[in-house]
C-alpha cells in the first residue's frame, strides 16, 4: 500500500485541497505512518479510514456539506436510475442509433455523478453517511404510465428531470461558499446537467408536437406544453434580477421582451420545491 499514491488519487479525483487539509495534521500523518508499520496488513484500511476521518472532521461545516451532497446524490440516483431502466427495458421506445447513443451518454454521466458523490461523502463522513438509493416509480401514479413504452412520454419526463437538476444545483450552490472543492465539483456537475437539459429539449422538440416551439433553453413558465410538470418550472417567468426589471432595458428593436428576459436568466429551485418534485417518483 502506497499512502502517497492514495493521497494523489484523492487529490486528483475527489478533493484538490486534501494536501492543504493534511498540512495541519502532520502529527497525525506521522502517527499513521508509524502505525502502518506496526499493525497487521488487514487492519491498515481501518486505520487509514480513521486517519482521513480525522483530517476531514476539522471542517466545521461538514454536516451542512454532507446534507447538500446527499441531496444532490438523491437527484443523481433519480436520473441515473431513470435512464438505466429506460435502456434496460426490453420494450424501450428509444430509437436505435443517435437517440440511444445520446441517452446512453447521459446515463453514463449520471452514473459517474452518483459514484463521485458517494466517494466524496464517504471520504468526509464514512460509508454510513451515504444516503441509500430510494425505490423509484417513474409512472407517477400513471400520469406517465407509458413512460418507457412511449418515446414522447419518456422525453417529457427526461426533460423534467434535467431541468429540475439544473435549477436544483443552482439553488444550493450559495450554501457551499465555504465548501471550496465541493462548490467547484457542484458547479462542474451543474454545467453538465445544463448540457443534458438542452440536448433532451432538442430531441423532444423533434418528435413531440406539443414541444414544436420549444427551445434548448427555458422560456417563461413551463414551456414544455405539459401541465403535469408545472412544478418543475415554478418561478421561471421572473423578469427581475437584482432589483432590475429586465424588460425595462433596451434590446434589439425596443425593450427586451418578457420571453427574452426569462431566457436570459435561469432561476434556482428551493430544496423544498425539489423534494416535492422528486417525491412524485419516490416510493414510500
Amino acid at each position: 500500500m502506497n499512502l502517497q499514491n492514495i493521497i494523489g488519487v484523492i487529490e486528483e479525483k475527489v478533493d484538490p485541497e486534501v494536501q492543504d487539509k493534511m498540512a495541519s495534521r502532520r502529527s497525525a500523518l506521522r502517527e499513521f505512518m508509524g502505525l502502518s508499520g506496526k499493525v497487521a496488513l488487514a487492519a491498515v484500511p481501518v486505520a487509514l479510514g480513521s486517519f482521513f476521518k480525522k483530517t476531514y472532521a476539522q471542517s466545521s461545516n461538514n454536516a451542512a456539506v454532507l446534507e447538500i451532497l446527499n441531496y444532490a446524490l438523491t437527484l443523481e440516483y433519480l436520473e441515473a436510475e431513470f435512464y438505466t431502466q429506460a435502456l434496460a427495458t426490453s420494450s424501450t421506445s428509444i430509437p436505435a442509433g443517435a437517440p440511444t447513443q445520446a441517452i446512453t451518454k447521459i446515463k453514463n454521466d449520471e452514473v459517474a455523478h452518483v459514484n463521485f458523490l458517494k466517494t466524496v461523502i464517504t471520504s468526509v463522513g464514512g460509508a454510513s453517511a451515504v444516503v441509500a438509493k430510494p425505490t423509484f416509480s417513474f409512472t407517477n401514479n400513471q400520469t406517465f404510465g407509458n413512460v418507457f413504452a412511449n418515446y414522447a412520454t419518456f422525453l417529457t419526463v427526461a426533460q423534467a428531470f434535467e431541468d429540475t437538476g439544473v435549477r436544483a444545483y443552482k439553488g444550493r450552490a450559495k450554501e457551499l461558499t465555504k465548501g471550496g472543492a465541493y462548490l467547484t465539483a457542484a458547479l462542474n456537475i451543474h454545467s453538465v446537467e445544463a448540457r443534458h437539459a438542452a440536448h433532451i429539449r432538442v430531441m423532444r422538440k423533434a418528435v413531440v408536437p406539443a414541444a414544436a416551439a420549444q427551445k434548448p433553453w427555458i422560456t417563461g413558465a413551463n414551456d414544455s406544453g405539459f401541465p403535469a410538470i408545472d412544478a418543475v418550472y415554478a418561478g421561471e417567468n421572473n423578469v427581475s434580477q437584482a432589483g432590475v426589471n429586465i424588460t425595462s432595458l433596451a434590446g434589439v428593436g425596443g425593450n427586451i421582451s418578457m420571453s427574452a428576459a426569462t431566457e436570459s436568466f435561469d432561476e434556482p429551485l428551493s430544496k423544498a420545491d425539489v423534494l416535492v418534485i422528486a417525491g412524485l417518483f419516490i416510493q414510500p
